[in-house]
């Protein structure tokens, strides 16, 4: 995610949030901070010429980075693109990333009433640790979890590669349910 991508997030930031949506001066500072790692997929555009270009955003993520530890930032996935493996997508980019930089445990937190995005960190190796009792804004819990073994988890899914382009065609028609949205 670059300063350039910061307006097409904070649409999707408050379409998919709008009661806990961070300000874009929140997205900002944490652009800045350099334990901070942040990633987008976007569309990507066929056009009649042959030629391919990027799209708007569809997704991003973010990971706070301070060795030995992690923290999965947010994770949103526009509904619009559920169920085409953005999520896993995303959060194998974030794994990956804690692990090249000697992080050993991933923590996050995952709203008690989301059980699609529970069950996508599940996959990947995620276990409940504790609950924020009434941590979301309208009163909701939420679940703490934990990856002891970041590599591993991404071994374990067959996430993909790291560093591979996150960019999808089309968006899918309807929504089949099995999409990832989370703020942490």
């Amino acid at each position: 995610m670059t300063e350039f991508d910061v307006p097409a997030v904070m649409d999707l930031e408050r379409a998919v949030f709008p009661d806990d949506a961070w300000t874009e001066g929140m997205v900002r500072s944490e652009l800045a901070e350099p334990s901070r790692h942040y990633f987008v997929a976007c569309r990507s555009d066929h056009r009649g010429d042959g030629g391919e270009g990027e799209g708007p955003v569809v997704a991003y993520a973010g990971l706070r980075a301070v060795p030995p530890q992690g923290d999965v930032q947010t994770i949103a996935v526009d509904r619009r693109w559920w169920g085409r493996g953005i999520g896993r997508a995303l959060l194998t980019e974030l794994l990956g990333h804690a692990y090249s930089r000697g992080v050993d445990e991933v923590f996050l937190e995952v709203r008690s009433d989301n059980p699609r995005a529970q069950e996508l960190y599940r996959r990947f190796g995620f276990t409940e640790i504790g609950v924020r009792r009434r941590y979301y804004r309208e009163g909701v819990d939420a679940l703490v979890m934990r990856c002891q073994e970041p590599a591993a988890a991404i071994a374990g899914t067959h996430g993909g590669e790291q560093g591979e382009a996150l960019e999808f065609g089309d968006a899918a028609d309807g929504d089949d349910g099995s999409g990832e949205e989370e703020k942490a």
